[in-house]
């Protein structure tokens, strides 16, 4: 038994810009509610919402044993809420409170909808010709990576903590602003951190647009551990008591997987030519060549 009874007599009048007049009416004498219009000009115009949009209503109207049914001059349009769709509509409109009318009523809002404005209303996108997939195996494609302006895509260091030293707050997080960023105890490094060698490891923005790691302590993690590592998104450094991990926003990182993949799959990954410096962007995050 329904929860929600809806006794309803209403006429109403709708006049657009150009003057016409569209006249209709709501009636419902239990759970069921028709809406009828003696003309579709103002729905051709985008006055339908959208099948998403109209999911949550149908699923409301359903839950409380409602149903509410859209009519033309021609019929039946579409119906919301607790209806009976057809297991061939559902697939359509994804959903089984939501059934469509006669065809003859809905081509006219099709019509006026193409004329008006791009979306069709209440119909999915056409199927794009030909229906079977069509396969183009020689075809050739440029090798593309990702360049951006130097320095971009706010390279910086966070400090990693774990979950027995996390205390709820942001971790720390320092830019990598200048063209080298020192690390170490000594008061006048960039990052100074307790326990450290006086300047244990630096960070170059070298000419290609890469941040290189150059230990002069003992560094593990991620990186290299003796000589110069290039920097790529989510390294862990480690010295001493302190980790952290480099991140630069990926449209600006030069490496891949962003410009393709580091390693794995069994493949072979070609050089990439940057237009900018005129040199080869190799698939190594570590070591500088």
């Amino acid at each position: 038994m329904a929860d929600y009874r809806l006794d309803v007599d209403l006429d109403f009048s709708y006049t657009d810009e150009s003057g016409s007049v569209t006249r209709g009416s709501a009636r419902s004498s239990g759970t069921d509610v028709t809406v009828s219009m003696d003309s579709l000009a103002p729905l051709g115009g985008g006055g339908i919402p959208s099948l998403d949009e109209i999911r949550p209503l149908a699923e409301m109207l359903a839950g409380k044993g409602l149903s509410v049914t859209l009519s033309g001059p021609d019929g039946s349009i579409v119906s919301l809420g607790a209806v009976n769709s057809p297991a061939s509509q559902r697939l359509v409109t994804r959903s089984p409170h939501i059934k469509l009318g006669k065809l003859g009523a809905l081509v006219p809002i099709v019509r006026q909808g193409r004329r008006k404005s791009a979306a069709v209303p209440l119909l999915p996108p056409s199927t794009p010709l030909p229906l079977l997939p069509t396969v183009r195996r020689k075809i050739s494609r440029r090798i593309t990576t990702t360049h951006y302006t130097r320095g971009s895509g706010r390279p910086r260091l966070i400090f990693v903590q774990d979950a027995a030293t996390w205390t709820g707050q942001i971790p720390r997080e320092v830019t990598l602003a200048g063209e080298k960023t020192t690390i170490g105890s000594d008061p006048g490094c960039d990052i100074i951190l307790e326990g450290l060698e006086g300047v244990h490891a630096e960070i170059r923005h070298d000419e290609l647009d890469e941040y290189v790691l150059v230990p002069h302590g003992t560094v593990s993690g991620s990186v290299a551990q003796a000589g110069p590592s290039v920097l790529r998104t989510g390294a862990r450094i480690q010295m001493g008591q302190w980790c952290l991990a480099f991140f630069r926003e990926e449209f600006a990182d030069h490496g891949r997987p962003y410009g393709g993949r580091s390693g794995g799959e069994l493949a072979y990954e070609r050089p990439q030519f940057d237009p900018r410096t005129g040199t080869m962007e190799r698939d190594s995050s570590r070591g500088v060549t």
